[in-house]
This record gives C-alpha cells, structure tokens and sequence, in this order.
C-alpha cells in the first residue's frame, strides 16, 4: 500500500491525521449497517478546521443507504458550513483501506476540490491521495459552467 507525505495538505491548513482516524473510526461504532454488517465513518475537515462526522445508514432498499462521507458533508452543510474541505477520513471495517465510492468522490470534490482522502481499515497505514487522484477528469462545477449558453 501506498501513502502520501502528510505535507501535500494545502498551506496553512492544520490538523492531526492520527485524531482524524481515531474519530472516523469511533464514529463507525454507531454505523447503521444491519444488511451488509460493513460499517463506516467518516470525518471531513475544512479549510477553516471546522470538523464533522459521519456514519453510513443502511436500508432494505439498498439503492437508498447513505454512505458515511456523504453523511459527514451533509451535517456540514445542515451547520451552514460550504467548506472548502482539506480533509476527509474513514474507516471501514476489514484490513484493507475503505476508498470512496464512486458517488462520494464526486461529492468530496464538490466541496473540497483540493482535500486529501485519508482510507484507513483495522490493519496497516492509512493511503493517502488527493480527491483529484481518485477522481480524475471529475466533472464538476466549472465543466458544468461551461456548457450553459447567453
């Protein structure tokens, strides 16, 4: 597994990773995943070191969960908070890192077009990208800009 010198953050944002772990994985203990058994939480950090937590919400109707970061950007967004994000943790149960789901990418670059993604399981070091790693050629808000017309 690979991971990213922490000093790839954007210049003057300050945080402790470890802590960012540490609560992403307290806040997978109340997870609501009675189907899957595979829980998730999630903390986002912004510029400004505002920090919010999240877990995923299962549904028998699987299609209508909630993923942990999704979660996590929405409390931030319910406490009047626009971002930008620095950072994003979680944890997922199991050994290997919990990556973002395709739809939390888009989510996470929504708001924190520069943050670092911190996945992390029970075992080993966390991989650390940069949300433009893992989404790359993301559609977002200026492509969308760029199809409207006078």
């Amino acid at each position: 597994m690979t991971t990213m010198r922490s000093d790839a953050r954007p210049r003057g944002v300050t945080y402790d990773e470890a802590d960012l772990l540490r609560r992403a994985r307290a806040a997978r203990e109340r997870a609501y995943a009675p189907y899957s058994q595979f829980r998730v939480g999630a903390v986002v950090v912004t510029t400004e070191g505002e920090a919010f937590e999240g877990v995923n919400v299962e549904n028998a109707s699987f299609r209508t969960g909630t993923c942990a970061e999704q979660a996590a950007i929405a409390v931030m967004v319910a406490a009047g908070v626009r971002g930008p994000l620095a950072a994003v943790a979680i944890v997922g149960d199991g050994p290997e890192p919990c990556t973002p789901c395709g739809a939390c990418r888009q989510v996470i670059l929504e708001f924190g077009p520069q943050a670092l993604v911190y996945a992390s399981g029970d075992a080993g070091r966390p991989l650390i990208r940069p949300i433009s790693e893992l989404l790359p050629d993301a559609f977002g808000p200026r492509r969308l800009g760029s199809g409207r017309r006078s």
